[in-house]
């Protein structure tokens, strides 16, 4: 497999169910090693993309590599190479967490998967309740619990799609607190989310998504400087991602009335 600084790079990626256009020409270059973010509102597209690059659902058109393996050709090397959690809790609540950890471990044929399980568990500040059913986890720990499944076998890249959705304030920040930490330690985070805060506070590169297209992407810096900055009293005051968002979606819709 070639050498490459991008871990997922996607060209001219197009989607429709009948004459319903879901994606109408999405580019991408993720860099390894960051926290990449795509956000939109529900029916964007985001889920589509998602399932398109994790091997789930197959294009009308477009070119993809992931990790540097083609999607379509190599959907097997691509599949080793990732993980994926959904918006809902992939874990079952009749066993310990140990014991989800373990029975994925085993799935996946990794050795010494009662180590693997407890490192994990550690690392997700889990420890302490290995041994108790998931039944009796907070929303919070659940999620922690999953995202742990889904690094066994030391996935490169990791596919978040709203992982934090449905969970209160506190549990958000444990799961925000896991996805950086798991960019610290060099994997990919491709996080698809409807919170734009989630966005501000952990992505490197952020893309809107809207109507089947990626209509501006950038670091927050970049996007900041589509807006000019408020100024209150004097003090200049940067916009914040929502004020962005809602500003190009916006303007986006109004350009289309007035074309109709």
């Amino acid at each position: 497999m070639a050498q490459s600084h991008s871990a997922i790079v996607a060209t001219g990626l197009r989607k429709s169910y009948g004459k319903q256009v879901v994606l109408d020409g999405i580019d991408l270059d993720i860099p390894s090693g960051t926290i990449f973010a795509l956000l939109g509102p529900n029916g964007a597209g985001k889920t589509t993309i998602v399932r398109i690059l994790t091997t789930l659902l197959k294009p009308d058109a477009g070119t993809m590599r992931v990790n540097g393996f083609d999607v379509l050709s190599q959907a097997a090397r691509v599949r080793e190479s990732i993980s994926l959690t959904g918006q809902f809790a992939a874990v079952d609540e009749i066993l310990t967490g140990r014991e989800n950890l373990i029975m994925i471990a085993e799935l996946r044929q990794v050795k010494h998967a009662g180590k693997v399980a407890d490192d994990l568990l550690a690392q997700f500040g889990l420890a302490d309740a290995a041994r108790r059913r998931v039944s009796t986890y907070s929303g919070g720990m659940r999620r922690r619990l999953d995202i742990a499944m889904s690094l066994i076998g030391n996935p490169r890249v990791i596919f978040l799609d709203e992982p934090t959705t449905g969970l209160d304030p506190e549990a958000r920040i444990e799961v925000w607190r896991v996805i950086q930490n798991l960019a610290n330690s060099g994997t990919t985070v491709f996080l698809t989310t409807q919170y734009l805060d989630e966005a501000e506070k952990l992505a490197n590169r952020i893309a809107i998504l809207h109507e089947g297209t990626i209509i501006v992407t950038g670091t927050l810096e970049e996007l900041r400087k589509l807006l000019p900055p408020a100024k209150v009293e004097y003090v200049e005051r940067q916009p914040t991602l929502e004020e962005i968002f809602l500003a190009i979606v916006g303007s986006d819709k109004s350009d289309k009335k007035e074309q109709q």
